[in-house]
């Protein structure tokens, strides 16, 4: 039989630690029960992974026993091969039904007991809204119970990773490094980013799935592992969120990349510049002046240090450079479950780093009609300073396409 080397997804143990603090602070604020409906508010504390859509689903969590589903009955079908953390489900056939399935959520609570209790809630409509959806809130509906916004109350668990999330973060990065470097490989003028991104993606989720074997489960729309340039190609790389480009790689471009892996619902985040040809005079001042940011950023990073303090590290550095007007967003972010999560490094934010934190570090510089220039790696904030987690090549000369 063959053994598999990495954990690929967060133990039942780990998830009833999280139920249990869950309780705990439930207990603090007076709350009866804890009900979620946020898709990975309820894959944190149970374990189920599904797809949001307009259908309602809801995670309700009771001072003790089982948690509780609602939802659709096509979630019900894959929900006990995912977790055995869920005990009683309760569904609907679909949306919006002969009964809108808020007004079923109002029965199946007051059936529950809940009926006229201190309800926390990461949204008291008691749905996400998505898809086009509408519906009466849960807390009209439901008028007898006091519902009481607690969103913020995963969001702070969610802050700190656990050892084995950093486990997951580091193998993702692993599998990120994969697919970047056969993006880099790759790439070459006269290529369609789209196809270089097809190219790389598809082999690194090849080689992944192979490697890591029937374990193996995605948790995420996508491939397993991707990389790519989000249309950051030639002058749109100036435009940090670009989508497209509608033209082929060309030589003298530069090219800001992304790469990322999927390993038990978590991600990591690895980005470069890259330049196609001999980089120009200009080029290089700008790539410098970005990595001397990112890296003056990197150093501040550590228990006990401000969110801003970080920012204003980086910011600093492309400040003297005189490219002050070049700036087009903060420093960085938490990183986890999710691609931007809590903290942010940002100099309105003045919370403090601690250990275990999770952050993508990445300071750009971007000049409309010219070429944007950005690296982002993760690091793990340790008792002592910061760990870079992604390890991909950051110099000029390693990152030129010749």
């Amino acid at each position: 039989m063959g053994v598999t080397l990495v954990n690929l997804r967060i133990s039942v143990d780990e998830y009833r630690r999280r139920i249990k603090r869950a309780r705990e602070e439930m207990e603090k604020r007076g709350l009866d029960a804890l009900l979620l409906v946020g898709e990975k508010a309820i894959f944190y504390l149970s374990g189920f992974t599904h797809i949001t859509t307009e259908r309602p689903a809801a995670l309700l969590v009771p001072p003790d026993g089982d948690l509780v589903f609602m939802g659709p009955l096509l979630e019900a079908d894959h929900l006990r091969h995912q977790t055995r953390l869920i005990g009683e489900v309760r569904t609907y056939l679909d949306y919006p039904g002969e009964r809108h399935p808020i007004e079923l959520f109002a029965d199946w609570l007051k059936d529950m007991g809940y009926g006229k209790a201190r309800i926390g809630a990461d949204n008291p409509a008691g749905a996400t809204g998505a898809y086009g959806y509408t519906g009466p809130p849960l807390n009209e509906v439901l008028r007898d119970a006091t519902f009481i916004r607690a969103g913020d109350m995963i969001w702070e668990m969610r802050l700190i990773k656990s050892e084995e999330e950093v486990g997951l973060i580091r193998e993702s990065a692993k599998w990120g490094n994969l697919a970047h470097r056969l993006l880099q490989e790759y790439a070459a003028p006269g290529m369609w980013d789209e196809e270089v991104s097809l190219m790389a993606s598809l082999e690194a989720s090849s080689i992944m799935k192979k490697a890591l074997g029937p374990d193996y489960e995605k948790l995420r729309g996508g491939p397993p592992a991707s990389a790519g340039f989000r249309g950051q190609v030639g002058w749109k790389s100036a435009m940090p969120h670009s989508i497209s480009t509608g033209r082929t790689i060309r030589e003298g471009d530069v090219l800001v990349t992304g790469a990322d892996a999927d390993v038990g619902g978590y991600h990591s985040e690895l980005e470069r510049t890259m330049i196609v040809g001999e980089p120009s005079p200009k080029q290089r001042r700008y790539f410098e002046v970005m990595l001397r940011a990112q890296e003056a950023a990197m150093k501040a990073m550590g228990p006990g240090v401000r969110c801003s303090e970080v920012d204003r590290a980086a910011n600093r550095v492309i400040i003297d450079a005189g490219y002050e007007g070049l700036i087009r967003h903060h420093t960085g972010h938490g990183i986890g479950l999710e691609g931007h999560e809590p903290p942010w490094l940002d100099v309105g934010n003045n919370v403090e780093l601690r250990p275990g934190m999770v952050v993508s570090c990445e300071p750009g510089i971007y000049e409309l009609g010219f070429g944007g220039f950005r690296h982002s790696d993760t690091l793990l904030i340790t008792e002592d300073g910061a760990e870079v987690i992604t390890y991909y090549p950051r110099e000029i000369e390693e990152l030129t396409i010749r």
